[in-house]
């Protein structure tokens, strides 16, 4: 194992204190980040402020128009469903004259999720608002802030008179909510090094696992009458239903395999099944002839998808034939998005050690807490497929996905601090010539 590579006690303090010189430049920076929405295939114009912040900078930025065609037979492919048409990926590079350290990915997804009901905010999600040490909008903990927290720890280095003395690959990727495919455009694009920081909001914990997702539409269909003589035709809806609960029982049968793995045997319920979205019916009056719902199930590493998929298949077949109408009318089960494995980190000994000594100067613990996710992110693609390390490892965030959505600041401070500081130790640091 190589060892962190060693800072001098004056340049550590040098880019400790530029990032707080640099802090309120940052802060203000992630507030017009988060005013762009950047919702799903709306993501053009906040791409556009990532590689207009890049070129800014003087990186090499490559910003291309991502091809299904491209990505379609490589491992961790999902299925698309909507207009992937604009759909692109940006990297900023910055590559050294003289190489004496490893190199580094950082990368952060600025696709975000709906934001529901205006009314049920407290703030408008695209007006970003501080109050009590943390800024509120959707996106700015999941992850927009993240990003931020890795482009001004380069912009703290050169402050401080250094760069980083290896490659560095700054990506900014989207659908990392719903396939993943921004993160493996970059790859297929031929991007590599040898580990790469996803600042993704851990809230200071060293993620080293996660589970896998499949994503799928279950379509019902059922007999349309007049409400009046409902008994005569089927309710797709209420149909709908009773598949959910066997497929809500399926959840329960998968958790139950964890049995006592090392990673998982200790996490609470670590596999969910969300029905997230309903659609169905046409009229008030008029029993419902069909039902779609959007569907989620997480799978430990190690499930076969394949075998993963059949079970959901046979499960809701099943739940069919407890019905008069579906049993001679099947539902419909349709792969839209997530079809990813699970993963658990095999091979960051090394980048473990180098995180945690940049985490030990900036909080002053021994160590980093590990954390085995019930969520899904993009490091799946990294060591799954491509045998390169990947760890997340981000600020304190709360209401994910959810209403009122923040992060702390001064969590971001610390977290860029401690991104900075591995930079120096990961990659070593050339000086700056003076001009």
């Amino acid at each position: 194992m190589t060892a962190p590579l060693p800072i001098d006690e004056a340049d550590r303090k040098a880019i400790v204190a530029a990032v707080a010189e640099n802090f309120d430049a940052q802060t203000s920076f992630l507030a017009d980040f988060v005013r762009i929405p950047s919702q799903r295939f709306e993501e053009g114009p906040a791409q556009d402020f990532i590689a207009a912040a890049l070129r800014a900078r003087g990186y090499e930025v490559d910003d291309w128009k991502i091809e299904l065609d491209d990505l379609k037979d490589l491992k961790g492919f999902g299925p698309i469903e909507g207009d992937f048409s604009r759909a692109r990926s940006v990297v900023g590079s910055h590559r050294p004259a003289t190489v004496k350290g490893r190199s580094l990915i950082l990368q952060g997804h600025l696709d975000v999720v709906p934001v529901g009901p205006l009314e049920m905010w407290e703030t408008p999600p695209y007006e970003p608002a501080i109050k009590d040490g943390w800024m509120n909008g959707r996106g700015a903990g999941d992850m927009k802030a993240g990003t931020v927290c890795a482009l001004f720890a380069l912009d703290a280095l050169r402050k401080a008179g250094f760069e980083p003395a290896a490659p560095v690959f700054f990506q900014s990727v989207i659908e990392e909510e719903s396939t993943g495919l921004g993160a493996l455009s970059t790859l297929q694009r031929g991007y590599r090094a040898d580990a790469a920081l996803l600042p993704e909001p851990t809230g200071h914990k060293f993620s080293n696992a996660q589970v896998g997702v499949l994503w799928f539409k279950l379509k019902v269909r059922g007999k349309p009458v007049h409400v009046s003589v409902a008994g005569e035709g089927s309710n797709a809806i209420m149909a709908a239903y009773e598949v959910l609960k066997k497929l809500h029982a399926l959840q329960e049968e998968w958790n139950a395999r964890k049995g006592d793995d090392p990673v998982w045997k200790d996490v609470p319920h670590p596999l969910n099944f969300n029905a997230g979205k309903i659609q169905g019916g046409d009229w008030a009056s008029s029993v419902p002839a069909w039902c779609d719902v959007d569907c989620r199930i997480g799978v430990l590493p190690g499930f076969d998808l394949d075998k993963c998929k059949q079970e959901i298949v046979d499960c809701v077949a099943a739940a069919a034939r407890d019905n008069p109408f579906l049993a001679n009318n099947p539902p419909e089960v349709v792969w839209n998005g997530f079809q990813a494995e699970g993963w658990v980190l095999e091979n960051g000994d090394e980048l473990h050690e180098v995180l945690s000594s940049a985490y030990s100067d900036v909080f002053g613990d021994e160590m980093m807490e590990l954390r085995s996710s019930t969520a899904l992110t993009d490091t799946r693609f990294y060591e799954l497929y491509y045998d390169i390390p990947a760890v997340c490892f981000g600020p304190k965030a709360l209401n994910v996905h959810g209403f009122d959505e923040k992060v702390e600041l001064a969590s971001v401070q610390k977290v860029t601090e401690t991104i900075a500081l591995f930079i120096a130790r990961w990659c070593g640091l050339n000086k700056i010539e003076a001009a």
